[in-house]
């Protein structure tokens, strides 16, 4: 990348130095300069890399008058679950509180990082997979089970948002063969952007239910506005069969 200035505005100054390759995946490098006459705590919402919702991890506390070289981590598992090799735009926003009694300090405009092959990236989305939702630009694909998750089993679900505003999506009402089972998601998508995410069945919870194979699976998904938690949508009763 080259260096710029992402935020300078109520006596914050905000810096994108580099962009480099961590063993964890890879860090945007930036420095922060605290003139606000607050001591101030410094985190990222709503980051994105190449259209798609990617977790960037980074929080800091930097003291009125101070300066602090930082690095906000972009997980290469992440990026990998998204099929993302090369990264051509990060886009985030910073939210910045008071470190004393955490009280809004500012939140910026969301702000994009261009790398140097942003100009010829082909910018392409793997929406294959059974199409479950589309309606009034959002879009829901279940991708596959993922039977060797972390936590137990996975359904992974792609989300395509193409509205104006940023949404939540979660599940709602779900039984696996039969039985009512907790399915853990709770995906939020930017206007624009495009998700990769999982619905997660704890193992626990499958063995109490004598659970060993998924057959059948019977859900709804539910959409609220990310901004107020307005419900949107839900969709009908949704059956899958493995």
């Amino acid at each position: 990348i080259t260096e710029a200035v992402l935020v300078d505005e109520a006596g914050v100054k905000i810096t994108a130095k580099s962009l480099e390759e961590s063993f964890m995946g890879t860090e945007l490098k930036i420095l922060i300069e605290n003139n606000s006459g607050k001591d101030l705590m410094f985190q990222t919402r709503d980051s994105s890399v190449n259209g798609y919702m990617i977790d960037t991890y980074f929080s800091a506390d930097v003291t009125d008058g101070k300066k602090a070289n930082e690095s906000i981590t972009i997980m290469s598992s992440e990026l990998s679950a998204c099929g993302i090799s090369d990264i051509a735009d990060i886009e985030l926003y910073f939210y910045i509180a008071t470190s004393e009694d955490w009280k809004t300090y500012l939140e910026t405009e969301p702000i994009q990082i261009r790398t140097s092959i942003a100009d010829t990236y082909q910018y392409t989305f793997d929406d294959s997979g059974e199409v479950v939702y589309d309606e009034s630009g959002v879009k829901i694909v279940v991708k596959g089970l993922n039977e060797n998750a972390f936590l137990g089993q996975e359904i992974l679900v792609y989300i395509e948002n193409n509205t104006d505003k940023g949404i939540t999506i979660q599940p709602r009402d779900v039984s696996v063969n039969g039985f009512m089972i907790d399915g853990y998601l709770s995906a939020d998508v930017a206007a624009g952007k495009r998700a990769v995410n999982s619905i997660t069945f704890l193992s626990s919870e499958l063995e109490d239910n004598d659970i060993t194979s998924f057959e059948t699976v019977e859900l709804s998904f539910v959409a609220y506005n990310s901004k107020n938690y307005n419900q949107l949508f839900e969709t009908d009763k949704i059956n899958l069969t493995f």
